[in-house]
């Protein structure tokens, strides 16, 4: 059995969607990253830390709109930039979307949000927000 930290740790998050290929599939083409084997009525995308992000199928159900935000390396941010000018998913400078074609600079880093396939607003940052 693997070691565990003494402090609870986020493992997985069932992600919900009309159709899981075309959402599991979107996240992993901007992030750089690959869709795994489906599991049960799930299909995974595994990010870097070991959270997995479970797409979940609800075909004929409203979809509410949730925010995650992924913390991405530097080297990185303009290529998750150059795929989503590619596929023509319009990005902003702030979690409103009123500043479009735009990023910011918070905390000393770059961001940016934009709507995936099912509305979820998701957010590319390089460095974590500052907490007090």
């Amino acid at each position: 059995m693997p070691a565990q930290s003494a402090l609870p740790q986020l493992n997985h998050l069932a992600v919900h969607a009309h159709d899981r290929q075309l959402s599991a599939e979107f996240l992993a083409a901007i992030l750089g990253l690959s869709v795994g084997a489906p599991f049960g009525p799930f299909l995974p995308v595994d990010l870097g830390n070991g959270v997995t992000f479970d797409f979940y199928e609800m075909r004929d159900e409203p979809i509410q709109s949730q925010h995650y935000a992924f913390l991405v390396a530097e080297d990185q941010f303009d290529a998750m930039i150059a795929r989503l000018e590619a596929v023509g998913v319009t990005y902003y400078a702030d979690p409103r979307h009123s500043r479009p074609g735009r990023t910011n600079s918070l905390f000393g880093g770059r961001g940016a949000y934009f709507l995936d396939p099912d509305g979820h607003n998701l957010e590319i940052m390089t460095t974590p927000y500052a907490r007090p």
